[in-house]
């Protein structure tokens, strides 16, 4: 991909989302990252969706672009391998292995003073957890819905995870930028229970319930705060709208030519809606009325006329099977999709960085390992074993 990073070498142990996709991330910008899995594949190495051949398209697209050693980490041999392939290289080295045991990072720093470790956590204090469990202890499956089901409604995007993995690639270079100042080590711990709970205060959640007192009503599909819903044009297509902005919400009274009829709503309720985006979630109920009707007389060919002439902020409600055909400035006519064939067999598109740098060639999409696939070249160009010792090492089982 980009060679911001190039040089760079991360050592990634770490299964499922958040560990592996600042990984990801990493391997996009230039680093060379080298994953390590138990034989046969770790605990997230079979997650679904699977692919025709039985691969998991979840694995391969979380570990696109690494270079991939598979050690038995049952044996005291493995572990110590293991320890080993962490603490060479740079010294950067990200995980989700618990703060005890053979991956922590007192025996690694024996290892290797100035070593640099991500510990990627679910609580803070050592407690398991997985972003769906954090989810639902912060409150935020209590915010989503509609009023009338009191239902707690789970989020499908792991949204803590992916998160994580960005703010980890992040601390783990600030740590890395500081270290060549100073030449210390250190382990950076970032535990999705923090993540949650840092998100929910940067974002006003937290102030809202102290100084008011109580939670924060359900609002459906309504933006909270401002105007936003899905509405049902008039042959049957759903529609997102949303207007944050004066100039949005102008732009989309103006195309649905609702001008004489918010006049008479505000002269009526003693407000002012484009002055005052507060104003339109408080009122609406009324405001949604009148747009949902003007919608509703009108086909999604001529809405779509009349929002683009305006500049109106909308889109198109699509499966994702939908967005894949019809949707070609996501997928089909994306610089940053491409084709790949990965470890599991399979030829699909892929994507590269989702950042684009004007000016730079974003290179072909990585593929996915197999599982194991260059547990030979890293354990020769990294730890310098000869043949001999890893012909030992398979041998033994100890590599695969």
């Amino acid at each position: 991909m980009y060679g911001l990073l190039k040089g760079l070498t991360v050592v990634e142990g770490a299964a499922f989302i958040a560990g592996p996709s600042c990984g990801l991330h990493l391997a996009q910008m230039g680093a060379t990252v080298i994953r390590f899995d138990q034989v046969g594949g770790g605990p997230d190495s079979a997650r679904w969706p699977i692919g025709p051949k039985g691969q998991s398209l979840y694995w391969e697209g979380l570990n696109k672009g690494k270079k991939s050693l598979a050690i038995d980490l049952g044996r005291p041999e493995g572990r110590e391998l293991a320890q080993r392939v962490a603490t060479s290289g740079d010294g950067l080295f990200v995980t989700n292995f618990p703060v005890q045991g053979f991956l922590s990072y007192e025996k690694l720093s024996a290892l290797r003073v100035d070593l640099v470790c991500l510990r990627v956590m679910g609580w803070a204090d050592g407690t398991p957890a997985v972003d769906y469990t954090v989810n639902a202890s912060v409150g935020m499956p209590y915010l989503t819905g509609h009023p009338d089901d009191p239902r707690p409604v789970n989020h499908v995007l792991p949204a803590w995870d992916l998160l994580a993995g960005a703010y980890g690639a992040f601390a783990l270079l600030a740590a890395e930028r500081e270290r060549q100042a100073s030449g210390k080590g250190r382990e950076v711990r970032l535990a999705l229970s923090d993540l949650a709970a840092a998100t929910m205060g940067n974002l006003g959640n937290v102030a809202e319930v102290t100084l008011s007192g109580q939670d924060r009503p359900r609002s459906g599909n309504n933006l909270f705060g401002a105007f936003g819903r899905d509405f049902a044009t008039a042959d049957g297509e759903r529609v997102m709208l949303v207007a944050i902005t004066p100039r949005q919400w102008t732009g989309l009274i103006k195309a649905l030519g609702l001008g004489e009829a918010v006049a008479d709503l505000e002269a009526r309720l003693g407000v002012d809606f484009a002055a005052d985006e507060g104003t339109r979630f408080v009122h609406r109920t009324e405001v949604d009325a009148l747009v949902a009707s003007a919608i509703a007389e009108r086909p999604l060919a001529k809405c779509a006329e009349l929002f683009e002439a305006t500049g109106v902020t909308w889109s198109i409600y699509r499966t994702l099977a939908e967005a894949l055909e019809r949707e070609p400035r996501l997928f089909a006519h994306n610089p940053i999709y491409g084709e790949a064939t990965h470890g599991g067999g399979d030829s699909y598109p892929t994507p590269r960085a989702a950042a684009r740098i004007p000016g730079e060639d974003l290179g072909e999409p990585f593929a996915a390992p197999r599982i194991g696939q260059h547990s030979d070249e890293v354990l020769s160009d990294l730890l310098g074993l000869s043949s001999g010792e890893i012909g030992e090492l398979h041998d033994a089982g100890i590599v695969a």
